[in-house]
């Protein structure tokens, strides 16, 4: 049995745990929540009252509760830790975790910046434990007989389009609670987008990734005012085999979207996360939810751990999304001038 340390308890942290309370070798053993929530977060934006770090561990079981993250990470009883609080915190909060010896899975994105995914990628690599990066799209198994077939040379895609859309002038998360952390449409959000892109492209071998990647380009607004952030971007990806990758995503939108659509020598296929459905020129069929698919993420983690073998998306497997990412920050800094971005440090 592995003993499962979860940091934070948004929705990421109640999909993994209700996923969790279904894998037998998993034990739900402490769970870790903020020492002093700002004000506004437990402020609903919906009238709901946010649920105390106490209060989830009795709901879903975990055996110890704590607001104290060196004090759960110095426990010999914990194996495996599953990081899901803010994005900014991710590389940090993973850096601990595997210096305390643990098995990490960290929640997209890995890091805000290149320089902390490679640095935890590193650590994991020297202290030989496993180290897993939440990328739900990749375990969308209605996309894994064409990864199959584009591996296998049977299937050529000739472009990947993913779209990111919603209203984000207010900064409330999906469960509906005001948060006291800035979201990144570069370094969170088109990080699914890009990452679908390349590991669609290089039939699920992400070893080969950059060497395929010719030019990127950027439309990458300035700061808003209102939001201390850019709101929109679309990124472009050529292949040396003319295969074009397109995300578009912004944070003014008010009509949400989320889908990806592969375009390749075979068929068409479309994927709508929010209405779970995919088309194909057979028609429309439902696929799992976004959760049900978030849900195969911690398990498949666990099992990885217990036999001793790479996860699903392993660490070093993400490092080429997150150089296409630097590539446009780096066009950016060079336009706008390199400043600090609230949730992203200049480094």
């Amino acid at each position: 049995m592995l003993n499962v340390c979860m940091i934070g308890h948004g929705m990421m942290g109640i999909w993994h745990s209700e996923a969790l309370q279904r894998t037998p070798d998993a034990v739900l053993h402490t769970v870790v929540g903020r020492a002093k929530p700002a004000s506004a977060e437990t402020t609903p934006a919906a009238g709901r009252a946010q649920s105390s770090t106490e209060t989830f561990a009795e709901k879903y079981g975990y055996k110890k509760w704590t607001t104290d993250l060196d004090e759960a990470l110095a426990d010999p009883e914990v194996d495996i830790v599953i990081i899901a609080g803010p994005s900014e915190t991710h590389a940090e909060m993973a850096l601990k975790s595997i210096n305390a010896g643990k098995h990490t899975l960290v929640e997209i994105p890995i890091a805000m910046n290149l320089e902390g995914a490679e640095a935890v990628v590193a650590a994991a690599k020297e202290k030989g434990v496993a180290l897993g990066v939440v990328h739900p799209m990749r375990y969308r198994t209605d996309r894994h007989d064409m990864v199959r077939r584009v591996k296998a040379g049977e299937e050529k895609i000739h472009s990947v389009q993913g779209r990111f859309f919603i209203h984000r002038l207010q900064n409330v998360g999906a469960t509906g609670l005001q948060r006291s952390w800035t979201d990144n449409i570069l370094w969170h959000h088109t990080t699914h987008l890009v990452d679908i892109g390349l590991w669609t492209v290089s039939g699920g071998d992400m070893s080969t990734a950059e060497d395929r990647i010719r030019n990127v380009y950027a439309a990458y607004p300035a700061i808003e005012p209102r939001t201390g952030i850019p709101m929109e971007l679309v990124v472009v990806i050529e292949t040396h085999d003319d295969q074009t990758i397109l995300t578009n995503g912004s944070y003014y939108a008010h009509n949400r979207i989320y889908d990806v659509l592969h375009v390749t020598d075979r068929d068409d296929y479309y994927v709508d996360e929010l209405t779970s459905l995919m088309t194909t020129s057979e028609g429309e069929r439902p696929i799992p939810t976004e959760q049900e698919n978030a849900e195969l993420i911690a398990p498949e983690f666990v099992e990885a751990v217990r036999d001793g073998r790479e996860p699903f998306v392993p660490g070093w497997s993400v490092l080429p999304t997150m150089r296409v990412l630097h590539r446009v920050q780096e066009q950016w800094d060079a336009k706008h001038g390199k400043q600090l971005i609230p949730g992203r440090t200049v480094t």
